[in-house]
């Protein structure tokens, strides 16, 4: 069986990585680079980093960090934020990226997911799905969790597996930076529909959290921000904690 994998998560604003909670009320969390650097040797399995207002503001992933990160760190990473066309992702695997993340600009041009994983291949594209509860059960958002689409969260990763993504990272909004666990019952849901890996995104606080994410909603990978980035959750003593619950982790 697959081990499974423990994702820090950086989101970037300004340069500088951040974390709010329920995608609002951000705070400063230190240099990308830095701390990137400290996961590697921690034992994170991989990184991904998130340009938070890119898409919201219409601009770019910026290029140099994407390449001072790949000068410092040994594990594989993973870039989002402002992907909107091939030579965009170009852009970031020649700068060092492993794999680019696409959320908004996939949901608006579906299109982009098989164009991707043609030219690049699946495993370069994650498929990052931002979703809440609703009256109307799961609906996907956009630019950052600003706009509500017509999309239902299942039919919508299913849609991307098809098309030819690598992985589906789901993040609960509900959950995001509240610290109460992961949406297992949704990641459940997804990992049955789905061929391709789910990683959890949203809600970690306790190691516990990071078991029932594996053990009741099957995930793949597990990611998480503010646990790492503030110190209450170091990835070494996660690590040896899941190894003896039984879950198959790289230690």
């Amino acid at each position: 069986m697959l081990a499974k994998r423990i994702i820090p998560c950086l989101d970037i604003k300004d340069g500088q990585t951040v974390k709010g909670t329920n995608f609002v009320n951000l705070r400063q969390a230190g240099d990308p680079v830095e701390l990137g650097k400290i996961y590697s040797e921690q034992g994170a399995d991989e990184l991904v980093y998130l340009d938070i207002t890119a898409s919201h503001e219409g601009r770019k992933t910026f290029t140099d960090l994407v390449k001072r990160i790949a000068a410092h760190i040994s594990i594989p990473f993973t870039v989002g934020g402002g992907i909107h066309e091939l030579s965009d992702v170009d852009r970031l695997l020649s700068a060092g990226a492993d794999k680019i993340s696409i959320n908004s600009s996939a949901i608006r041009n579906p299109q982009l997911i098989d164009d991707i994983a043609s030219h690049f291949g699946s495993q370069v594209c994650v498929v990052a799905i931002d979703a809440k509860q609703t009256a109307d059960g799961w609906k996907c958002y956009l630019n950052g969790g600003r706009k509500e689409t017509d999309w239902n969260l299942f039919e919508w990763a299913r849609e991307a597996n098809e098309r030819g993504a690598g992985e589906i990272l789901f993040t609960s909004m509900d959950h995001d930076g509240v610290k109460n666990g992961y949406a297992n019952d949704a990641l459940s849901q997804l990992s049955q529909i789905l061929t391709i890996p789910v990683i959890a995104s949203g809600g970690a606080g306790s190691k516990e959290h990071f078991r029932d994410a594996f053990t009741i909603g099957k995930a793949d990978a597990a990611l998480a921000a503010s646990v790492f980035h503030f110190g209450e959750i170091p990835i070494p003593e996660l690590k040896a904690y899941l190894c003896k619950e039984g879950i198959n982790v790289r230690v």
